[in-house]
């Protein structure tokens, strides 16, 4: 059974910045590419940044390109996003997952419990 511990969500004001930690269970990141994704009451869950298993190669949705970044420390089994210059519209349950491949929701099986960001002023 996979768990992840997430951690690093809160309050920061508009422009400010937050990094997200998921440390996963059994060596995962050694079997599976890693992703973030984000849900905003009221709206469904969305792709914000994936990261491949080997190649560590990274997608980003269009709304964080250039101030969001994820990346992986596989020694560590844990996956991050910085997230800079936050805007208000970045609020959202983040979520980080597990999956074999791809950069859709539905690609990924394996999910974290989530961790809330608010933006606000």
């Amino acid at each position: 059974q996979v768990h992840f511990v997430e951690s690093g969500g809160g309050l920061v004001q508009p422009g400010g910045s937050l990094r997200l930690s998921c440390a996963a269970s059994r060596g995962i990141f050694l079997r599976y590419h890693m992703g973030w994704f984000r849900q905003a009451p009221g709206k469904e869950r969305e792709v914000v940044a994936t990261i491949a298993r080997f190649t560590s190669s990274t997608y980003y949705a269009d709304s964080v390109k250039g101030r969001f970044t994820i990346s992986r420390d596989n020694a560590k089994n844990t996956v991050f996003l910085r997230m800079d210059s936050l805007k208000p519209e970045d609020t959202a349950v983040y979520y980080c997952a597990a999956g074999s491949a791809g950069n859709r929701v539905d690609d990924y099986d394996y999910w974290g419990q989530g961790t809330q960001v608010t933006v606000s002023s």
